[in-house]
């Protein structure tokens, strides 16, 4: 081989050479149903197109949630799928989404429903945009993408629990690892009962405890039909709505890949948006509860006031709230909170 040819091919192999290679990535995913989850078949589909990013995914299924974030901070998992809920501790600012009413939008001096899931997809494109990349990096971690899980609704064993003064005195399930739960259901005189993600719906369904929050993807796996019998509901209002994150350990995975991977999980909005409904209609019709205009504004409110002060105790993230109020004053700029103050921190 000359020289003229073989320059060109050191050069080439040199290059290769100095680039990482990335042995598999193992993806962690939390679903109620194990790996015959919708979001562990959503994981799945991310693999495939995750080669076409550089790398080779592996997906775990986990029905413990705790256990699959914790095995990503222990290294046996270089990516995590998990609830917004549980995702705080790795980045606060996306995690913003999952704060109480952070994504319910008043319109017309109504909360709208639909108004409210575009909220979270103005948000979620918003953290996507290569403009946002350093806030989805905090530490050793990487937000990778997020989509909505659906509301969490009012699930009660009675009812005539409608009013915000009805929540007093009530047994209320607050999970351990979300401190701000604990303060709102102090705030409304209810009582807060530990519990986690393991075991809440167990004591709604035993009667230890009058009310959870949960979204209609729960309502058959956990079999809620036991707690809310036939004097009990599902309300319809957004106590927050829930978002699924992925979270990485950037140093696995190829560099820019957690741009792309935003991207990609942004393309699947609608795919996840259909799987909410779908959870909503399987729900039967007579037990799904409505509150009146006035209490599902009261209601808003509450968690508007609770919203703040928890940020100010240091339990939610400023800056992400901050960017949730300016989308939802860009999609009802009539509404009174965009003439306020709150949350312009």
């Amino acid at each position: 081989m000359s020289r003229h040819l073989l320059l060109p091919t050191l050069i080439a192999t040199t290059a290769l050479a100095a680039q990482p290679a990335f042995a598999q990535q193992k993806l962690c995913v939390y679903d109620l149903l194990g790996s015959a989850g919708d979001i562990a078949n959503m994981s799945r589909d991310y693999a495939v197109a995750a080669k076409t990013m550089g790398a080779d995914i592996k997906v775990q299924a986990y029905t413990d949630e705790r256990v699959a974030t914790q095995d990503l901070l222990a290294g046996q998992c270089d990516a995590v799928f998990a609830t917004g809920l549980r995702t705080r501790q790795f980045n606060p600012t996306a995690a913003a989404i999952d704060s109480l009413g952070a994504g319910t939008l008043l319109r017309d001096g109504k909360v709208d429903m639909n108004g409210s899931y575009e909220v979270v997809r103005k948000t979620i494109q918003t953290f996507s945009s290569p403009a946002a990349a350093k806030l989805m990096t905090k530490g050793n971690f990487e937000v990778a993408g997020v989509i909505p899980f659906g509301t969490a609704y009012p699930v009660v064993n009675d009812r005539n629990i409608k009013t915000v003064e009805a929540l007093a005195g009530k047994r209320i399930a607050s999970f351990d690892y979300d401190k701000a739960q604990a303060v709102m259901i102090q705030r409304i005189g209810a009582q807060p009962v530990s519990a986690d993600i393991t075991n809440f719906a167990s004591k709604f369904n035993n009667g230890s405890v009058d009310f959870i929050a949960a979204p209609a993807a729960a309502y058959r796996p956990l079999e809620l039909h036991k707690g809310i019998g036939t004097k009990g509901a599902i309300n319809r209002f957004p106590i927050l709505i829930l978002s699924y994150q992925l979270i990485i350990n950037p140093s696995k995975f190829p560099e820019g890949f957690g741009q792309k991977s935003r991207a990609y999980w942004l393309s699947q909005f609608d795919r996840a948006m259909a799987l909410v409904k779908k959870a909503e209609r399987d729900v039967p019709a007579n037990v799904w509860g409505d509150l009146t205009p006035e209490n599902m504004i009261k209601y808003t409110i509450m968690l508007r006031e609770a919203r703040v002060d928890i940020a100010e105790r240091g339990m939610y993230d400023k800056q992400g709230l901050k960017i949730m109020k300016r989308v939802r004053c860009s999609l009802s700029p009539a509404d009174s909170e965009c003439a306020s103050n709150s949350e312009n921190w």
